[in-house]
């Protein structure tokens, strides 16, 4: 049942692998459901267990309990994985998990992931430029906290959510809350809200329920600090 449930849902970090690492991979996989809102992970946790995302969307974030700011730093969706830094160094990652839309998540013991990377040639070509995909994405979460306006930040987001090469932006903001776009960007609600205000009025996009529209790309690029296509 359990393979027939990953053939179904072609996880692209199983496609083009051999028949004997899929057997292997299949029996040591486990099927874990959590429910929206739920923080179903601890920092101990993910010294044991590497999870990929099946279904749905979970979310990493660190939160400073005096001010009650909230950082939010990757949003993981199907095909994703973590906790990559756990895995790597073997030792417990600050973040906080939370479930953003009810999720289902493939569960693997982490020293048989470690095993995998040592020694299997083709998970080693799925998971490292996977890696670097995730370096880039914390690189310009940096550069774009320290050297733009949240409305920079806002309008370039925007952009790269409807470029595909972008592995972690792409499609990001479907029924995502202003409150969560704004913990993206470091900021809080009302920031945002009067952004998208402001590129509702020049024409720029609609807003429908939680999802935005680009309804004019080539203003919306105009408006961006970088060119983040090219």
């Amino acid at each position: 049942m359990l393979k027939f449930l990953m053939q179904k849902n072609n996880l692209e970090l199983l496609s083009n692998l051999s028949s004997g690492f899929e057997d292997e991979f299949y029996k040591y996989a486990r099927t874990r459901e959590y429910k929206k809102g739920n923080s179903p992970f601890y920092p101990d946790d993910l010294l044991k267990y590497f999870y990929i995302v099946v279904d749905g969307r979970i979310k990493s974030y660190q939160l400073n309990l005096e001010n009650g700011k909230e950082q939010t730093f990757f949003i993981y969706k199907r095909g994703d994985m973590f906790d990559v830094i756990s895995l790597l160094d073997n030792r417990p990652h600050d973040v906080i998990y939370e479930v953003i839309e009810d999720i289902k998540v493939l569960e693997l013991p982490i020293e048989r992931v470690r095993f995998w990377l040592e020694n299997d040639r083709t998970f080693n070509q799925k998971f490292f430029p996977y890696l670097a995909a995730q370096m880039r994405h914390t690189e310009e979460l940096a550069a774009d906290l320290s050297l733009y306006e949240t409305k920079d930040r806002l309008i370039n987001l925007l952009v790269q959510n409807l470029n595909r090469e972008n592995k972690f932006k792409y499609n990001l903001l479907q029924n995502l809350s202003n409150s969560e776009i704004a913990k993206l960007l470091g900021t809080v609600r009302h920031v945002i809200e009067r952004t998208l205000k402001q590129l509702k009025d020049d024409e720029v996009i609609q807003t429908s329920r939680k999802n935005i529209i680009v309804t004019n790309f080539q203003k919306l690029l105009e408006k961006s600090s970088q060119n983040l296509l090219n």
